[in-house]
């Protein structure tokens, strides 16, 4: 029996990119970015497209109203797919707030968020349990974050410190950083979180600049940690599966 083809896979047409089914859209920045952050290449195990909004910046979508930088973003989209990227992703989990206009403008699959993952996360967890969320900044985020990727209100939060070492390097574009203190500031948010709020099961960090970090915060705390780069890898699995034979399995080529 034949197949329709599938309506996403675009027709063969010439274009500059190939190899890459990942295209990541990064916001203008300057500080360092470490293995694990999804704006560093050597975090991923394939490659991955990158397209930066110039002149969009972390504050113009997290204290301010991402909206206003619709534009930008449809551009990204536009030169991403035209690339032959099969599916995007960004690097801010903010993003969420404008989710359902970049997901109504794209012709691929969109990832706006780590946050897209917390339904998901939730329906896996004991009765009982629930989803903590550590964010950047917990006077920025708001209903409408949640909303607008399915996930239900009044989850505990956990926050960045405004003067820890992560804030405080991201808001100075800081090109050297101390990844140990990163980590302990990424920890000690955690914990926080977790001692006002027993009933969490897992962790959900909605900062694309803390992946780095998920490793030690799963080993120090126990619970299962999702992040920009769990979303991202299990957006590329779908669009990549693994080949399985009578000798085992393989990458498609």
């Amino acid at each position: 029996m034949t197949l329709a083809p599938n309506s996403l896979r675009a027709a063969a047409k010439p274009r500059p990119v190939h190899g890459t089914l990942i295209g990541m859209i990064v916001l203008d920045t300057g500080f360092a970015r470490l293995p694990g952050d999804v704006a560093h290449a050597a975090t991923w195990d394939f490659p991955v497209q990158f397209r930066v909004v110039r002149g969009v910046r972390p504050r113009d979508v997290i204290e301010r109203d991402p909206a206003q930088s619709l534009g930008a973003f449809y551009a990204a989209i536009d030169d991403l797919v035209a690339t032959g990227v099969r599916a995007i992703a960004t690097s801010c989990g903010f993003l969420a707030a404008v989710h359902p206009e970049l997901r109504a403008y794209s012709p691929v699959p969109f990832a706006s968020s780590s946050l897209m993952q917390i339904p998901l996360v939730l329906s896996l967890l004991p009765q009982g349990r629930t989803v903590g969320v550590l964010v950047s900044d917990k006077a920025s985020i708001t209903d409408r974050h949640f909303l607008n990727v399915g996930a239900p209100l009044g989850l505990p939060l956990g926050e960045l410190p405004y003067d820890g070492p992560i804030r405080t390097g991201m808001r100075e574009n800081r090109m050297h950083v101390d990844a140990a203190a990163q980590e302990r500031d990424a920890l000690d948010a955690t914990a926080r979180m977790l001692s006002g709020h027993p009933g969490i099961g897992a962790i959900i960090s909605e900062c694309a600049n803390l992946p780095p970090y998920a490793a030690a915060m799963e080993r120090e705390f126990g619970l299962p940690v999702y992040d920009a780069v769990t979303l991202v890898n299990w957006l590329q699995a779908g669009l990549a599966p693994l080949h399985f034979a009578a000798r085992g399995r393989s990458r498609p080529a």
